[in-house]
């Protein structure tokens, strides 16, 4: 007697189970399960009678509202796939992502009706322009449907390997690629986290991580499995979430590194709203153990560090707490803790293979490229075949992050694979030197590159966020990495800079600080 797994399943039971728990929270709204998702079934309902059938597309352009975390509910629940965008990008990405997709409706924040006005002409498969929030011309109103919509809606079969969503990377080095996450995908990454992060009714979730990445790490369906409460925030600033903690009473949240680092720095006044106690996940890129230090030691949060990629649906390892740990120094625990870990119970297997697909030893030196298999791992990017079996090869999809494992089998990523520097035939790790330079206590943020050097090939360089009022020059920093480092690892210039380029989901754009390097380095 076999049912789908889905995480539509999560909705079911939170509308049997809590139905009178509150569900979301978006500035004054606040609505229970049996409101929030007989909100999600009159969507359903509407979407139907626009002639929306079981596989076409509806992509979202949205911050983390209300409507926005409804639609990962009412768009799957009529077996269509959900598009979510990232909405830093411009209107040309939107043509190029909403066209390839092939999506017939799009649904937009107020914020980003004008953009999309201007591209509408370039959109032919759209059949409907849907403004969540605001008005335009020949936009249709969300709200104002809801409200005039039957409850009822015909309910397909939806199998557990039929698509969910279509997620975008980032494309940093390319044309963005869809990664179609199943049915199946998601639920397995919810339960996985739910064992190894567990929450209850009881917890309230902070959305200070933007719901279109990854499905919010599917959070946008775990906080719904454990029948807590979602709280929106629209954009993850250190005031905004230091204040909706206190008045929320929030639990728990999602953030990047560079979001902790913005939290970690946050003035006093601020970081003393926060109670002790809130558990926080973190992913997206390492995170300095000084940053995971400051926040326990600090604040009083348990950081818990996850990875993975939008490709795994994401979570394929946790850095689990060992029972000996406790009785390390803070500063040796930190760093364990900023290790990437060990498989999740439900995400399958993780290796670290050299260039022959053997594994690498456990000596925390050797480096080979991560790679998995399991039932989190995509059914493969949209409409690009070629990008699909290069990717998922050999029964392995392969990550591109390089990676050591320590004797413990805890593994610890090195660098993306094109990030590595090799200094006179020396593979240089750059979040080895991200991390020393953290330590010091004038440095905010960094991202090391490496630079063409004419006697070594490369060299590591070294862009800096120095702490606000804060003080050092290129020498200090320089002599302070050779103090923690081998000499060669040393970053042989520095480039002071008042923000480091990033995506919407905090990872640093080392390729546009790449091509500041004819600016920098003596021709």
């Amino acid at each position: 007697m076999e049912t789908p797994l889905t995480p539509l399943e999560f909705a079911r039971r939170a509308r049997k189970i809590y139905p009178e728990r509150v569900a979301l929270i978006d500035g004054a709204v606040r609505w229970t399960y049996r409101e929030f998702l007989g909100r999600c079934d009159r969507w359903s309902a509407l979407m139907q009678q626009l002639g929306l059938r079981p596989g076409d597309r509806v992509a979202y352009l949205s911050p983390n509202t209300h409507s926005q975390l409804e639609s990962f509910y009412a768009v799957p629940q009529i077996g269509a796939v959900l598009v979510p965008l990232n909405y830093r990008l411009t209107g040309d990405d939107f043509d190029y992502l909403i066209n390839h997709s092939g999506a017939r409706m799009v649904c937009a924040h107020r914020d980003y009706l004008p953009t999309i006005d201007r591209i509408r002409s370039r959109l032919p498969k759209v059949d409907h322009f849907v403004a969540l929030t605001g008005k335009g011309d020949d936009w249709l109103d969300y709200e104002a449907l809801i409200e005039t919509a039957p409850a009822e809606f015909i309910r397909p079969e939806i199998r557990e390997i039929d698509l969910l969503t279509i997620n975008y990377t980032s494309g940093t080095t390319s044309r963005p690629k869809g990664v179609m996450i199943t049915h199946r995908n998601a639920w397995m990454n919810s339960i996985g986290t739910l064992v190894h992060h567990p929450m209850t009714c009881a917890d309230r979730y902070l959305w200070t991580l933007p719901m279109f990445h990854a499905n919010g790490w599917t959070f946008v369906w775990t906080v719904t499995a454990a029948g807590a409460s979602h709280i929106c925030l629209r954009k993850a600033e250190p005031r905004a979430i230091f204040e909706l903690i206190a008045r929320e009473e929030v639990t728990t949240l999602c953030a990047a590194p560079t979001v902790l680092i913005s939290l970690a720095n946050a003035p006093q006044e601020l970081r003393r709203l926060a109670p002790k106690g809130i558990r926080v996940v973190t992913a997206g890129a390492a995170p300095a153990a000084s940053t995971i230090q400051r926040l326990g030691e600090e604040l009083g949060w348990a950081v818990t560090h996850v990875y993975g990629l939008t490709e795994t649906a994401p979570f394929i390892s946790v850095c689990e707490t060992r029972s000996g740990d406790a009785n390390l120094p803070a500063a040796e625990r930190a760093a364990i803790k900023a290790r990437q870990g060990v498989e999740l119970i439900t995400s399958g297997e993780l290796r670290v293979v050299d260039a022959e697909g053997k594994d690498v030893p456990n000596d925390g030196m050797t480096q080979g490229e991560i790679v998995a298999r399991g039932n989190v791992v995509m059914a493969g990017y949209y409409r690009d075949p070629e990008a699909t079996a290069q990717a998922l090869r050999d029964g392995w999809f392969h990550s591109d992050d390089a990676a050591v494992v320590h004797p413990d089998g805890y593994v610890e990523v090195r660098d993306r694979l094109k990030d590595v520097i090799i200094s006179g035939g020396e593979n240089i790790s750059s979040v080895e030197v991200e991390s020393v330079l953290l330590r010091h206590p004038a440095v905010q943020e960094v991202a090391i590159v490496g630079f063409p050097h004419e006697r070594w090939g490369e060299t590591p360089h070294a862009f800096v966020v120095l702490k606000k009022d804060a003080h050092a020059d290129e020498n200090e920093l320089r002599e302070f990495a050779r103090a923690h480092l081998a000499h060669f690892k040393a970053p042989h210039g520095v480039t002071f800079i008042e923000e480091l380029p990033k995506t919407a989901t905090g990872k640093i754009q080392k390729y546009i600080l790449r091509a500041r390097q004819s600016a920098i380095v003596p021709q």
